[in-house]
């Protein structure tokens, strides 16, 4: 599955951005979408997830309340709506999907657990 994560952006703080995560056709009924990001020097961070089929989703402590992701499944296509962006949230951007009938959830959100990587976006939040 080929996956590209777009939308990025500067953006001042308090401001918003929407990326969009576009990807093949998954061979399997049953898939998890997630968002990670990774800023300068820092790991990359499990953003929050949704699952293909009953729309179950994650988020991080660090965004909840924040963003939204939601899916349109007749497009292959996950977003993620970022409102309240703040400096912290500069980082770049990834989409990655599991293939392997995991549950969309916080165990999940570790690299190993997704099969394939988008390029990422980069998030610029500053003032």
């Amino acid at each position: 599955v080929q996956l590209q994560a777009s939308g990025g952006g500067s953006v001042q703080p308090g401001g918003s951005l929407r990326l969009s995560c576009e990807f093949s056709k998954v061979p399997v009924a049953y898939y998890v979408i997630g968002w990670f990001r990774q800023a300068p020097g820092k790991e990359r961070e499990g953003v929050s997830c949704i699952s293909s089929n009953d729309g179950t989703t994650y988020y991080s402590d660090s965004v909840k309340g924040r963003f939204t992701v939601s899916r349109d499944n007749n497009e292959n296509t996950v977003y993620l709506q970022m409102n309240s962006l703040k400096p912290d949230d500069t980082a770049v951007y990834f989409c990655a999907v599991h293939l392997m009938g995991g549950r969309c959830g916080q165990p999940a959100m570790t690299r190993p657990f997704f099969n394939s990587w988008g390029r990422g976006t980069l998030v610029t939040v500053s003032s």
